[in-house]
């Protein structure tokens, strides 16, 4: 059933009837409610506002709840807001006026153009006509930023408390023009673990093999390791493991006018099968292994 979060409603929890497997699906990035103030606001029209966004995640991974956990998705756009960010990554050229002390101005993700409030989408395509004030920045970290992360975390405690252990699978996807460095590789799928820190090694091993197994082509870490999201909340010692997934969205969506594609409803029901697997994977190595579990 969903919940809801607010007035505003810049989120909602789609729960389960009864949590029965102890994961928390997380789609920040697939949000389609465009503020129209902000679409006034900008230099883009209509598609080019959306080309950094993960386009129908959240309808990709749908079924997790009638598979026994929530799913957390975001209705506000990455373009507006990124939570896979630290609270405050602001770039100062992009507000009217001095920004708080306690901003991070120097992380590589401003310098990109990619902060809690981005500056670009895709390839350098500048969002905002002009500056922003910077009370606006300030007003969409609070009232959605800061209650969104209340509501992840919520999720993550209750099913830690509920089994000993919580998998957060952050949901996102990639453009298809990925490749592997140094390779015509195209990989399908990529599992991020900030490099071992975030997540069990088993877990993050289950999920290639259950991809591969599939006849997808999946990697591991390259060329995108996680985000802020699954740095932040993956403690492995602890029980809370995090994996971020990547698919690559040229499988399911037409990257020029990004609506979906005739093959969309196959691979929402592949990530079924993937999400099913993985549930079984971590209720058998969990019952005979304690290393997921809190320590």
């Amino acid at each position: 059933m969903d919940s809801p979060t607010g007035d505003l409603d810049h989120f909602e929890v789609r729960e389960p009837v009864k949590q029965t497997i102890p994961f928390v699906f997380n789609s920040p990035h697939s949000g389609r409610r465009y503020p129209p103030e902000f679409l006034a606001s900008s230099n883009l029209d209509s598609i080019a506002i959306r080309r950094s966004a993960d386009h129908y995640v959240d309808d990709i991974f749908a079924d997790a709840p009638e598979l026994g956990a929530p799913l957390l998705r975001a209705h506000f756009p990455r373009a507006y807001l990124d939570v896979n960010r630290e609270p405050y990554e602001l770039d100062p050229r992009m507000f009217d006026g001095p920004l708080p002390s306690y901003v991070n101005i120097g992380s590589m993700r401003v310098a990109g153009g990619l902060g809690t409030i981005p500056r670009i989408v895709a390839e350098n395509m500048e969002i905002y006509r002009r500056r922003l004030p910077v009370d606006e920045a300030l007003f969409r970290i609070e009232t959605i930023y800061k209650p969104y992360h209340a509501c992840l975390r919520k999720l993550i405690a209750a099913t830690h408390a509920r089994f000993g252990l919580c998998l957060l699978i952050d949901c996102h996807s990639m453009p298809g023009n990925i490749r592997l460095s140094g390779s015509d590789m195209r990989p399908d799928f990529i599992i991020g673990d900030r490099y071992g820190t975030s997540a069990s090694a088993e877990l993050s091993r289950a999920a290639l093999h259950i991809l591969d197994g599939m006849g997808f082509t999946a990697l591991r870490n390259k060329p995108y390791a996680g985000g802020f999201i699954t740095e932040h909340y993956g403690r492995p010692v602890r029980g809370l493991h995090a994996l971020q997934i990547e698919i690559n969205r040229s499988l399911y969506v037409d990257e020029v006018t990004l609506a979906k594609k005739r093959e969309f409803p196959a691979i929402a029901a592949a990530l079924s099968t993937f999400m099913r697997q993985m549930a079984d994977f971590v209720a058998d190595f969990s019952g005979s292994n304690s290393a997921l579990a809190a320590e």
